[in-house]
């Protein structure tokens, strides 16, 4: 029983270190930054806040009906992971050749200042920058992978919820983030986010093909 929890507490970290390999916060910065740059610190935060809530009312709703939608149109789990993974894979490849150098700031024929926090919170920052097709597929997954039981949901909504609360946190604190890891930090961050994402879409792929196709489980590599 012991083993049986610490392997289920394993597989929950793992999920949530996946998740939020995908979403990215730190490599969604720059553009928050870009689209919020003539805004005040307070209506930034408004944008932050919004973005984040915006993610979690999202994925809270794929989490929980993303396996009947799919149902509706007739897609098979095992065939939305090989899906998920070929997008996950093409997300991870690039991350690995972002390069966040250059971030649009306003110019002065350019006045672009958001006054009203939903017209960019929700798009683009939460779909798709966010709570795009990687994470969206991710979560369908995780909810089928992890089966219909109150605390796994319970694990997976929890995940959620933390990683809203790094997006809101990440955003509110973007022009001292920005000052301290600089353009190198967050290069760096972004690549092995992209590893962590493509390992990720791998083992998608191939979860799906062997439920597709359940002869190649007996197969020896």
């Amino acid at each position: 029983m012991e083993n049986l929890q610490i392997e289920n507490i394993s597989s929950y970290v793992n999920i949530f270190i996946g998740l939020l390999a995908i979403v990215d916060p730190i490599g969604a910065m720059p553009i928050f930054l870009s689209i919020t740059q003539p805004n005040s610190t307070e209506e930034k935060k408004a944008i932050a806040r919004l973005t984040a809530l915006s993610f979690f009312v999202i994925l809270l709703v794929g989490m929980v009906l993303g396996e009947s939608i799919l149902a509706v149109f007739g897609i098979s789990i095992a065939a939305f992971r090989v899906a998920g993974g070929f997008v996950l894979f093409t997300m991870g490849i690039s991350m690995l050749n972002s390069d966040h150098s250059e971030v649009r700031t306003a110019s002065d024929d350019e006045e672009i200042i958001v006054k009203n926090p939903s017209s960019v919170a929700v798009v683009p920052l939460a779909i798709p920058l966010l709570a795009g097709p990687g994470s969206l597929s991710a979560v369908i997954v995780y909810a089928h992978q992890t089966g219909k039981v109150l605390y796994n949901d319970i694990a997976l909504g929890i995940s959620i919820t933390l990683i809203a609360l790094l997006i809101f946190i990440t955003f509110s604190l973007a022009p001292e983030i920005d000052k301290r890891i600089g353009t190198t930090g967050m290069n760096i961050i972004a690549k092995i986010m992209g590893l962590i994402t493509m390992s990720m879409a791998v083992e998608f792929v191939a979860g799906g093909m062997r439920d597709l196709f359940p002869g190649l489980q007996g197969l020896q590599m």
